[in-house]
């Protein structure tokens, strides 16, 4: 029997859903490289549904119990005396998610003598501090892909929702008004503007595709050039430095990792070489930016707009000034988690345990850390010495 202790972020204020807004659940074929959705040999949940949260289970019990193991599910994951602390000592796999993260640290591993493997449901193992994961021969896992395009998507939302004053124009709605010159004061016209992505993985390059028909002129910044035939296709202009970027674009995209490098690469001084009135969209990690520096560029002007669903602490405090500030939409970590993804990241993690559990291979675009040492996507995405994680500061590496 294997205990797997599963994290997974708090049901519904008003309850586990009994029914849903739609009865299908339209969803593609096969990801946009090539690569194939998670292949289970079978699922105990109606896709569509709320697999995220506790009682959701990521549709995981009658397989886990039908098999002999124990599952423990829970929301507490932070501090010595949560049910994730307690349960660790026995536990031999630990499965959660980005937007509400188990945090692996070295410590949390050493204390679970009986680990083996640790999932990430959805995509980035950046909370699982890697080197102590193959010092302690734990196998690293994730569901890649599963999510890219649902990130892609809302950064075109957010996008437009501040380009066109749609949150504002909303609220006026709401308040019984029909304020037209309030709301269209701070509205634009994406066409003809200049959009650039901070990096260009499978969220960046796919934020450039699904933007490409509004007629806007797209940019990207990255260590690696993309194929000529990419560049050609989506007529991109490369960068290779942020400021050569954001001094021509009006919108900025953030789809970067977070690592020493990057951390508060937006700060007082990288702002001041944006256009004045530009967008920024952040749906990377909070601590790319200069929590303090963004407000300021918001107050004055310098940004017409900023938004993203990545904070620095999650969840962010009452207080946070990110809640109050000016011309903001922002959202919760909620940008990989719609009920379409939640399918996939589910049927993923499945595909994961049943290989585990069979003795069967796990597939290599899932595998960060295998037998002592970066394997798979892993290995190609980080670097022996720098195989680091188990927090949001310590965060190095992301794929997407």
């Amino acid at each position: 029997m294997a205990k797997i202790v599963c994290v997974l972020y708090d049901d519904p204020i008003d309850g586990y859903p009994t029914s849903y807004a739609r009865d299908d659940l339209p969803q593609p074929e096969i990801y946009p490289d090539g690569q194939t959705l998670p292949t289970p040999k079978g699922i105990d949940f109606k896709p569509g549904a709320l697999l995220g949260s506790v009682s959701g289970e990521l549709g995981l019990r009658k397989y886990l119990e039908s098999n002999g193991h124990q599952l423990v599910v829970t929301s507490s994951k932070d501090g010595a005396d949560s049910v994730l602390d307690q349960e660790l000592h026995d536990a031999e796999i630990v499965i959660s998610q980005p937007f509400w993260p188990a945090y692996m640290t070295a410590e949390r591993i050493a204390k679970a003598k009986n680990l083996k493997m640790i999932v990430t449901a959805g995509i980035g193992s950046d909370h699982t501090d890697l080197q102590a994961a193959i010092d302690n021969n734990i196998t690293v896992a994730e569901v890649t892909y599963c999510n890219s395009n649902s990130v892609a998507e809302h950064v075109v939302m957010m996008t437009l929702a501040l380009v066109r004053n749609y949150l504002p124009s909303y609220n006026w709605v709401l308040k019984g008004g029909w304020n037209i010159a309030d709301c269209v004061a701070r509205s634009y016209d994406l066409e003809a503007m200049n959009v650039g992505t901070v990096a260009a993985g499978r969220i960046g390059l796919r934020v450039l595709r699904l933007l490409k028909p509004f007629d806007v002129k797209l940019h990207y910044m990255d260590r690696h050039r993309l194929p000529e035939a990419v560049e050609q296709e989506l007529n991109l202009t490369y960068h290779s430095t942020l400021d050569s970027l954001t001094k021509v674009c009006d919108v900025v995209t953030l789809n970067c990792p977070l690592h020493p490098e990057t951390e508060h690469m937006i700060n007082e001084q990288s702002l001041k070489n944006f256009k004045r009135g530009a967008y920024l969209i952040n749906t990377a990690r909070g601590k790319l930016c200069d929590r303090d520096a963004i407000v300021d560029a918001l107050e004055s002007g310098q940004l017409a707009g900023y938004a993203g669903d990545v904070w620095f602490p999650q969840p962010a405090p009452n207080d946070h000034p990110w809640r109050t500030m000016p011309n903001h939409g922002m959202t919760p970590h909620i940008s990989g988690t719609s009920l379409s993804a939640q399918t996939r990241y589910a049927a993923g993690t499945r595909e994961i345990l049943e290989c585990y559990f069979e003795g069967r291979p796990i597939r290599d675009e899932y595998l960060i850390v295998q037998g002592g040492r970066l394997a798979g996507v892993g290995a190609h995405s980080y670097s022996k010495g720098n195989a680091t994680g188990g927090s949001e500061e310590a965060a190095k590496f992301k794929k997407d």
